[in-house]
C-alpha cells in the first residue's frame, strides 16, 4: 500500500528536471500575467478561424498571375505570329535540363535571337540575346520550398527607357497566394513600381483577391491603384475534398500546396479605370478546351480625344490530337483565325496559322518550323521520356 509521500517520491528526478527546464521568477510571472490576457484571445481566435477554413474545405486558389493562364493558353491570339519563323533547338542534357535555341523570324519585323535554358528541380535560368539590337533578357527562378519562390527578371537595351529589372516573390499558402513585386526600384530614393497581390479562397469554389500597384516617381508623389479579383470554379474532386476535410491532427491533412485543376473556371477583374475583364474556361474533355474573354474599354473625354465606350469578346477552342494541336478563334471585332501545330516526328514540328479581319478587310499569315536535335542516343532519349519507346 502506497502512501502519498511514497507516490510523490517515486520519480524525484522528473520534478527537479521540470523545475530546472521552466524556472520561475517574479519577472517571468509578471511577463506571463501581462501577455496572457492579450495573447490567449488572439490565439483562440486564430485557431477557430483555421478550424473554420478546414471545415469548409478551402483549397489553394492559384496565383493572381495565373488567374487567366488557362484562357491565355487556349486562345490563339496569345501564340499567333506573322511571317516566317524557325526555331532550332539543341538539347545538351535532359537532367538537369540544358538547351540552346536559335530563333529566326522574317516578316514586318525580322529578328534573330539565341536562347539558353538551364533548369533542375529548384532552379530555372534563362538567357536571351538579340545581336541585331544588342538586347539581353535574363530570367531566374529559385524555389526555396513548395510555398516560396523568388523570381528575378532583367532586360538590357540600348534604346532609352527599355532597360528594366524586376524582383518578385510568391508565397503559396494552403488557402491563399501572396505576391510581392517591384519594377526598377531605386535604392537611393525608393522610386519605382511596387505590386502587392493576394488571392484567398472563401469557399471550395469561390476566391476573392486584389492587386495594388503603387507608382512612386518622387518622394512626394505616390500614385496607388487597386484592382479587385474574383475566381469561381467547379467543385474540387473527391480526393481534394477528402484531404481538406480531415482534422488538422491527422497525418496528411494539410491542404495541398498546388491548386486543384477545375473542369471550368470563371474570373472577373475590376480595374482602377473602371474597365472589366471577364473570362470563362471549360475543359470539355482531355483533348478539348474552350475559352471566352470579354474586355470592356471605357475612356473618359480628355485632351487625348473624346469619350469611348467599347467592348471586345473573344471565343476560342483548342483541340489536342495525338500528334497535333489545333486552335481556332473568333471575336466580336470580326476577326477569325486558326493555328495548327503538327508534329511529324518528336524532333520536327510544322506550324501554320492565319487570321482574317473582316472589318478592316485585311489578313495575316504565318508559317514556321521547330526542329530539335540532341546529343543523346535514342536509348537515352527514351529513358528521359523525350520520345516514346518503339
Amino acid at each position: 500500500m502506497s502512501t502519498p509521500h511514497a507516490a510523490s517520491s517515486e520519480k524525484p528526478g522528473v520534478s527537479a528536471l521540470h523545475d530546472h527546464a521552466h524556472p520561475s521568477s517574479p519577472f517571468t510571472d509578471f511577463f506571463t500575467n501581462l501577455v496572457h490576457p492579450v495573447a490567449a484571445p488572439l490565439a483562440s481566435t486564430f485557431e477557430r478561424f483555421h478550424n473554420f477554413k478546414e471545415y469548409y474545405g478551402l483549397v489553394q486558389p492559384g496565383t493572381v498571375e495565373g488567374l487567366t493562364r488557362d484562357v491565355s493558353t487556349t486562345l490563339m491570339s496569345n501564340v499567333f505570329f506573322e511571317g516566317a519563323r524557325a526555331d532550332l533547338s539543341k538539347v545538351i542534357s535532359p537532367n538537369p535540363a540544358f538547351q540552346i535555341t536559335h530563333s529566326f523570324q522574317l516578316g514586318q519585323k525580322s529578328n534573330y535571337s539565341v536562347n539558353t535554358i538551364f533548369a533542375n528541380a529548384s532552379t530555372f535560368l534563362m538567357g536571351q540575346w538579340e545581336p541585331s539590337t544588342g538586347g539581353v533578357n535574363v530570367r531566374a527562378n529559385q524555389t526555396w520550398s513548395p510555398s516560396d519562390i523568388t523570381k528575378v527578371q532583367a532586360q538590357l537595351s540600348s534604346s532609352p527607357g527599355q532597360t528594366m529589372c524586376q524582383f518578385e516573390h510568391d508565397h503559396i499558402g494552403p488557402h491563399y497566394s501572396l505576391n510581392l513585386k517591384t519594377i526598377n526600384p531605386s535604392i537611393a530614393d525608393g522610386n519605382g513600381l511596387y505590386f502587392v497581390s493576394l488571392l484567398h479562397s472563401l469557399s471550395s469554389r469561390l476566391a476573392l483577391g486584389f492587386e495594388t500597384i503603387i507608382q512612386r516617381s518622387s518622394p512626394t508623389e505616390i500614385i496607388p491603384a487597386t484592382s479587385y479579383l474574383l475566381k469561381y470554379t467547379s467543385s474540387p474532386d473527391a480526393a481534394t475534398k477528402a484531404l481538406s476535410l480531415l482534422p488538422p491532427s491527422t497525418p496528411g491533412a494539410a491542404a495541398p500546396q498546388a491548386p486543384f485543376t477545375p473542369s471550368w473556371a470563371a474570373t472577373a477583374q475590376l480595374q482602377p479605370s473602371g474597365n472589366i475583364q471577364a473570362t470563362y474556361f471549360h475543359k470539355l474533355s482531355d483533348k478539348v478546351d474552350v475559352a471566352v474573354d470579354l474586355q470592356t474599354m471605357f475612356q473618359p473625354a480628355s485632351f487625348m480625344g473624346p469619350a469611348k465606350r467599347d467592348a471586345l469578346a473573344s471565343f476560342g477552342a483548342k483541340y489536342e490530337f495525338r500528334a497535333a494541336t489545333f486552335r481556332a478563334q473568333v471575336d466580336s471585332a470580326g476577326k477569325v483565325g486558326m493555328l495548327l501545330e503538327q508534329r511529324f516526328t518528336p524532333a520536327f514540328v510544322f506550324l501554320v496559322g492565319g487570321e482574317i479581319d473582316h472589318a478592316k478587310n485585311s489578313s495575316r499569315f504565318g508559317v514556321g518550323v521547330m526542329i530539335e536535335s540532341s546529343t543523346m542516343t535514342p536509348e537515352e532519349m527514351v529513358a528521359a521520356g523525350m520520345i516514346p519507346p518503339q
